[in-house]
């Protein structure tokens, strides 16, 4: 499992160490100890190391994610190409976290999550256009020009026709922005409009959004 976490935490060099309560946690430099309340349908064995199921490692980041980052967590766990998680699993375990720290957020967050978000900067990005309360939204979603060339929308307004695209580093080599010029040219010759953002959009949530209202409404109905 590697859950994609923020750097202030893949970065730290403390190490989460688990006992079944009523035990006393361990203590140390370097260590966060924690006392758990789980059955043994809550643990897994990994690399021969037994660790908390899915369920219990994305309710356990509640108090330390923020929703965009939780999102992208949740996304992970039910990727479509393979899914260690299920949707209905993780709010069944949320049902179970009440009166633990971060259960608002996770009440939340599960409701925005979705199993076919391809990057952690593709959840964030899909979450400011959810909350903005944008209707119509359907994500990665396939679109297939009259030359036969068959592209994905990271999110997409297919009635409005209007496409957001998160475009990472990856999109910085000269082939990857030669590839792109192309498939942006390809759609926008058949209507579509394609409105690519970056790390900095993203952080400026409001503004991102009031970008795609204006977008939205300069759109007119296929």
């Amino acid at each position: 499992m590697s859950i994609p976490l923020p750097f202030r935490i893949e970065s730290s060099t403390v190490v989460d160490i688990g006992v079944h309560a009523p035990s006393s946690p361990p203590e140390g430099h370097g260590i966060r100890g924690h006392s758990l309340e789980l059955d043994e349908t809550e643990i897994r064995v990994w690399n021969g190391m037994r660790v908390t199921s899915p369920e219990e490692t994305w309710c356990s980041l509640g108090n330390r994610l923020t929703i965009p980052e939780l999102v992208a967590a949740g996304d992970y766990l039910l990727h479509h190409a393979s899914p260690i998680a299920t949707k209905e699993s993780l709010r069944h375990r949320v049902t179970q976290w009440n009166g633990k720290r971060g259960v608002r957020k996770l009440r939340y967050a599960v409701n925005l999550l979705d199993e076919r978000s391809e990057s952690p900067q593709e959840s964030a990005l899909r979450v400011i256009v959810v909350e903005a309360g944008f209707e119509g939204l359907e994500v990665n979603y396939p679109i297939r020009t009259s030359g036969g060339y068959n592209y994905r929308g990271d999110l997409a307004f297919p009635l409005r026709k209007l496409i957001i695209e998160y475009q990472s580093a990856f999109h910085e080599t000269p082939e990857s922005f030669r590839s792109d010029m192309t498939r942006v040219s390809r759609l926008e010759a058949e209507e579509w409009k394609v409105m690519q953002v970056n790390k900095d959009d993203v952080r400026n949530a409001d503004e991102l959004a009031a970008r795609i209202r204006l977008a939205l409404r300069t759109r007119p109905y296929f």
